[in-house]
């Protein structure tokens, strides 16, 4: 049986390499097989570490160390396969680096997320307890609190601390939702059940990714760093419903496609006087890698990012605020909301731009993969 020095590994049969890793045996693969969902993994695995990360799909040659036999499609498949989930943990806990006594993996948390950010009161009973970037909200009632994101398991001592420097008792949380089931917004979801005793409320189409602690997410389902403790929902939301506690009321709207229960909140908050319609918005992002036309996974994915468009356009707004900071410009309305103008996060204008800007880069993206499969 002939060995081969170099040899690709785009062949149908074999999948489409995600990177390699050098070893005493040779170059052990990680790749997926065609028809999964095809993904950048940059960050994940950077250079200097023994890990190659090419782009998603693109073919790649390695170097053999010694003589593996590749002479057959099939036979690949097998030497790959059986190497895939074992050498997939192990490039994964070998990159792990210890920041503030906690293990992160480079690009599985980005700058500012967990980084404290000061607490604030934004409108009435609604007020800010996340961290520089990934956003969190509190609406306290006379009857217990609702939280809106858990963010990271790594979050969920900041997010205590700030609820707690507000005044109020983390353990008062009656509630828990989310804006959507990725790891960055309900990792730490467990933890905060576990430590309030609160019901979790999660709408319809993220159930399955929120149960299956991200193992059902269209995208990132077999990403290991994507993954999350798999929790059970109490009650699932639909389109419209309403969730209600202690006079407070919150609407949650289903505005797809970037997950498929991505959900937007809203909720009318009295300040001053005057009543303010507050708008969490879920995300209406398109992640690198989302594949928007031919998804078999999400056959209707550009559907439902033109229905979520056409609804959150339809929304009134006065106060714009989002799963992310970075969404509404968090630290400069921070700022002048801290120097004394209390009127900072009142930005109907700011959420048409926001909203505006995102629909035309999810038209030119939608546009870009037509035409590239004509």
């Amino acid at each position: 049986m002939a060995t081969r020095e170099e040899v690709y590994a785009q062949a149908p049969e074999a999948g489409t390499l995600l990177g390699g890793l050098e070893s005493n045996g040779g170059v052990e693969a990680v790749l997926r097989r065609r028809g999964s969902h095809l993904r950048e993994e940059t960050g994940c695995f950077p250079k200097g570490t023994g890990v190659q990360s090419p782009a998603a799909g693109t073919r790649w040659n390695f170097r053999l160390r010694k003589g593996i036999p590749v002479n057959t499609a099939a036979q690949r498949t097998m030497v790959f396969g059986k190497l895939c989930g074992r050498i997939a943990l192990i490039a994964m806990l070998a990159l792990a680096v210890r920041a503030g006594g906690q293990k992160i993996l480079p690009g599985r948390i980005l700058p500012g997320w967990t980084v404290p950010f000061p607490p604030h009161h934004i409108a009435g009973n609604l007020y800010y307890v996340g961290s520089e970037d990934l956003a969190s909200y509190l609406i306290v009632t006379p009857r217990g609190h609702i939280l809106i994101n858990s963010s990271l398991t790594e979050s969920v001592p900041l997010i205590k601390t700030s609820v707690e420097q507000l005044g109020f008792h983390f353990s008062d949380i009656k509630i828990l939702l989310i804006s959507h089931a990725h790891y960055d917004h309900a990792e730490g979801s467990e933890t905060v059940l576990k430590m309030t005793g609160a019901k979790y409320y999660v709408m319809d189409a993220d159930v399955p990714t929120i149960e299956s602690g991200g193992k059902e997410d269209f995208q990132y389902g077999r990403d290991m760093w994507a993954h999350f403790p798999a929790v059970k929902v109490d009650r699932v939301l639909h389109d419209g419903d309403k969730v209600e506690l202690g006079g407070a009321v919150l609407v949650a709207h289903l505005t797809p496609g970037h997950t498929k229960g991505t959900t937007t909140w809203t909720m009318d908050e009295t300040e001053g006087g005057r009543t303010l319609h507050a708008v969490i918005v879920g995300s209406p992002n398109v992640n690198p890698g989302y594949k928007l036309a031919g998804n078999k996974s999400y056959p209707q994915i550009a559907e439902d990012y033109k229905h979520g468009f056409e609804v959150l356009k339809s929304l009134p707004c006065d106060v714009f605020l989002g799963a992310h900071g970075s969404y509404y410009g968090l630290k400069e309305k921070y700022e002048r909301w801290n120097g004394g103008d209390l009127d900072a996060f009142i930005d109907p204008s700011g959420y048409k731009s926001f909203i505006g800007d995102r629909e035309h880069a999810f038209e030119a993206e939608l546009k870009r993969q037509s035409t590239g499969m004509q």
